[in-house]
């Protein structure tokens, strides 16, 4: 009597941050769909940025269900790399173009390209900066060099989401020019030498405690005097504006002569 084989329950759990990886993959899909779909207009743009910001909740959970059920690994790190191509790269790069940036036929292709080479020159070095000499992912940092690209596609994804709240004003041709340079400037940050905040040594002490108040009394000014939907902008603005601030700091201090206090920190 042949004996059935017994389920190896590790190998049964490595699937899972794989899915939720292709789970996002799957929302990068459909935004780019219905953002290229013929006669797209502010409601087809306003549900490929919700299914974008769908992606982003899947990617941020792969991490932490690899995390969880102990299955990170170095295929992990590149899919999820190559899923952030499509869901943080080609499809807000294809979104802001149909968008706005199709009215200028040349920059607005070079500044939506600009975007997608960005994103993955930035996801290829930090996939080498992250991983061993085997290849395996190594403990995260807690800085990041260049922005992350899920919160700069995510500049440009709450842009369209704060379009729709106010039937389409954002979209107008007199901020086409403004929407290319900051989709550039988004994309240069990405692989800049700019180091952002993991928030992996994130530590409940008075500095924190004055930050997250600024912060949230900034987030409630801003619900009330514009609407709820321009909050994520302004979060995510407050997120590359600190690191660009920390960084031109230790530039200022390094000129001086003094030590920046990141560089005593893990860099990823």
């Amino acid at each position: 009597m042949v004996r059935p084989r017994r389920l190896d329950l590790k190998k049964t759990l490595f699937v899972l941050p794989n899915a939720v990886t292709l789970a996002a993959v799957f929302c990068g899909f459909n935004a780019i769909r219905v953002a290229a779909s013929p006669g797209a207009g502010t409601d087809e743009f306003y549900t490929a940025a919700i299914l974008l910001l769908c992606s982003m909740f899947f990617d941020l959970m792969d991490g932490r269900v690899a995390r969880l059920t102990k299955t990170q690994s170095a295929f992990g790190l590149q899919m999820d790399s190559l899923a952030d191509v499509i869901s943080f790269g080609v499809a807000p790069a294809l979104l802001v173009y149909q968008w706005v940036l199709h009215r200028l036929p040349t920059w607005g292709v070079l500044a939506s390209f600009s975007f997608i080479a960005c994103a993955a020159i930035r996801l290829a070095r930090f996939n080498v900066i992250s991983s061993d000499e085997t290849g395996q992912p190594t403990k995260p940092g807690k800085y990041i060099i260049g922005l992350p690209s899920p919160p700069a596609s995510g500049i440009l994804i709450s842009l369209v989401v704060a379009n729709h709240a106010v039937d389409g004003a954002l979209g107008d041709p007199r901020y086409t020019v403004a929407i290319g340079i900051g989709t550039v400037a988004l994309g240069l940050l990405m692989v800049s030498t700019v180091r952002f905040r993991s928030f992996k040594d994130l530590k409940l002490n008075l500095r924190t405690v004055i930050l997250v108040l600024l912060v949230m009394a900034s987030s409630a000014f801003v619900w009330q005097r514009f609407h709820a939907k321009f909050v994520l902008i302004w979060l995510l603005t407050c997120y590359v504006t600190i690191g660009v601030v920390e960084t031109l700091r230790g530039l200022f201090l390094r000129s001086l002569g003094a030590k920046d206090p990141r560089e005593v920190t893990d860099v990823h």
